[in-house]
């Protein structure tokens, strides 16, 4: 299930934050602990946690490696900033 969607970032916005937002959601949503995800991805909790934080620079490499402990899948659409979303 998707969630509705949020107003688009603003220009400049901070990509990295999107997407930690999008996996907490699902996580949320699908009641996947963070001690879970760690034991699916074979990190400790304590990765996950700075993985989660926002802080971090993630690479593609690491957030594969998300996507796939979680079982999902990801959506990924450029548009022009200035169009609606639908």
């Amino acid at each position: 299930m998707r969630h509705p969607f949020r107003d688009p970032e603003p220009a400049g916005g901070d990509l990295g934050r999107t997407v930690v937002d999008e996996v907490t959601w699902y996580m949320r949503e699908n009641k996947v602990t963070r001690g879970e995800l760690a034991q699916a991805m074979g990190v400790s909790p304590g990765r996950v946690s700075q993985i989660l934080s926002g802080d971090e620079n993630l690479t593609l490499r690491t957030l594969a490696s998300v996507i796939e402990a979680l079982g999902a899948q990801v959506e990924f659409t450029l548009r022009p900033m200035n169009e609606a979303l639908a």
